[in-house]
């Protein structure tokens, strides 16, 4: 049921030509269950020349032409999705359901930047002189290298894609080698509908080589990357030391601020639930649960009970609400935030151990009253783990937030709207929920600030950094 993977380089799908593989690993049982093709130099300049070629296409195809093989694409991807979940599922460990949903949210935002790219407009700038023209035209940047994570194999690869495709751009995207088989299904739709060869090249290997080798290559003109902060850090100097424009979403440590008058039940219940997805192992995931002091106890007994009740379990059980953590890193990982956080004080009120002999499960946790020096409230778990701290004002709870030097998403919960406007606006974040889940939509903008990186992944800002601005004037002669 599950594939090998090949390299799409040309518009053909074709081994490395070293005829090398790594293997893929199920998490759930740590069994084999396919291979993936792993690129080397000649196989990264075989796609730089494709990315090229493509590029040259491509850019004189109409955004009216290209919106409607992208919508294709879609359509296509949808019609798959099913197929897409099992793979994500083998490869990844999430729930089936939650993979579907995955794929089924990649094909609308397909659809979302095939119409966004229709709208790219230049614009006409009145002249100081008659007969003169001052016009603004948007253009392609050109080739794009597009790395992408584990935790979501279509989500980030469907966003560097579709940006770069509505506004006419080739792409060669180094998809993770530890879940191969989704990402490949999302570029086989868009071949499928019809994009021409070269356009979308697709590759596996070393994430280091990789990288180093395509960003500084004459051929790409942009770069675009999803993953940790160190590794961000890396990859955005490489970038600037050869003038490439580069979109870092990057890692984050999510604080969620729950104030005395807020709905506690609804918090309760929305937080465990976004808390678990994906076992944890979202950018935007909550983490630092900073509760007012007067709602505190009430708080952690309900998150606590809601924690409790997440079934965990084989990802293709219907019945499963959180399963395997990705990889044995992730694990190992929990294993050391738990015990430093017993070190330095943290009350264990439910979970905090692994589940089982085989796979990497481990329990839904939460720990309390966590002094600010330990691991986890510096260092984002990346699991499943929330730290639930009280606070007595507003200004503590700002002070907290914006400790640390991410800033990628924020949650709130009040039901002042002038406590939500004043959190709003204090809180350092590129994206911030108040009173529910709102963030990654389409049309909605999905980027952070200080470490957590720049540039925005969704809404209309996504494809501006696809886009130059030529400045054209001209005068009747």
């Amino acid at each position: 049921m599950y594939p090998n993977t090949q390299l799409f380089i040309d518009g053909k799908w074709c081994a490395a030509a070293s005829g090398r593989t790594m293997p893929v690993v199920n998490p759930a049982n740590h069994q084999e269950i396919g291979t993936v093709a792993y690129a080397e130099k000649a196989d990264l300049d075989r796609a730089l020349e494709a990315a090229d070629k493509g590029f040259k296409v491509w850019r004189k195809v109409s955004a009216f032409e290209r919106s409607k093989i992208m919508r294709k694409a879609a359509d296509i991807f949808r019609e798959r999705a099913e197929t897409t979940a099992k793979y994500m599922t083998f490869e990844q460990g999430k729930p089936v359901g939650e993979a579907k949903l995955e794929a089924l949210a990649g094909a609308d935002l397909i659809d979302w930047f095939a119409e966004e790219g229709k709208r790219a407009y230049g614009r006409v700038i009145p002249a100081r002189a008659e007969g003169i023209y001052q016009l603004v035209v948007k253009e392609p940047v050109g080739p794009v290298a597009a790395f992408t994570p584990w935790n979501f194999p279509i989500n980030q690869a469907v966003r560097k894609l579709s940006a770069a495709l509505a506004t006419g751009c080739s792409v060669i995207l180094k998809a993770p080698e530890e879940t191969p088989a989704s990402p490949a299904e999302l570029i086989r739709a868009f071949a499928d509908a019809g994009v021409p060869a070269g356009v979308i090249n697709l590759v596996y290997g070393s994430p280091a080589e990789i990288s180093g080798y395509l960003i500084p290559h004459p051929v790409i003109r942009k770069m675009t990357f999803t993953g940790s902060t160190p590794v961000g850090k890396q990859l955005a100097a490489l970038a600037g030391q050869h003038m490439k424009r580069a979109t870092m979403e990057l890692g984050g440590h999510a604080p969620v601020i729950i104030f005395d008058d807020a709905d506690i039940d609804l918090a309760a219940k929305t937080m465990s639930f976004m808390k678990y997805r994906n076992a944890g192992q979202v950018c935007v995931s909550p983490t630092r649960f900073l509760v007012q002091e007067g709602v505190y106890k009430q708080f952690v007994e309900k998150f606590v009970d809601g924690t409790k009740a997440v079934k965990v379990g084989d990802g293709f059980d219907p019945a499963t609400k959180m399963a395997t953590l990705a990889n044995p890193r992730r694990q190992s990982a929990m294993v050391e935030h738990v015990e430093d956080a017993k070190k330095h004080g943290g009350k264990l009120q439910t979970g905090g151990f692994p589940i089982g002999e085989k796979g990497n499960f481990f329990e839904p946790t939460v720990i309390t009253e966590l002094a600010t020096d330990a691991m986890a409230m510096n260092t984002e778990p990346f699991g499943p783990l929330a730290i639930i701290n009280p606070f007595k004002s507003f200004d503590d709870a700002v002070t907290e937030a914006n400790r640390l030097p991410y800033g990628l998403a924020a949650y709130a919960w009040t039901k002042s709207t002038k406590t939500a406007t004043a959190i709003a606006s204090q809180v350092e974040t590129g994206m911030m929920t108040i009173n529910h889940l709102g963030f990654a939509l389409p049309e909605v903008p999905f980027g952070g600030v200080k470490d957590s990186g720049y540039g925005s992944e969704g809404g209309s800002e996504a494809i501006e950094a696809y886009l130059v601005s030529k400045f054209v004037t001209q005068a009747g002669v």
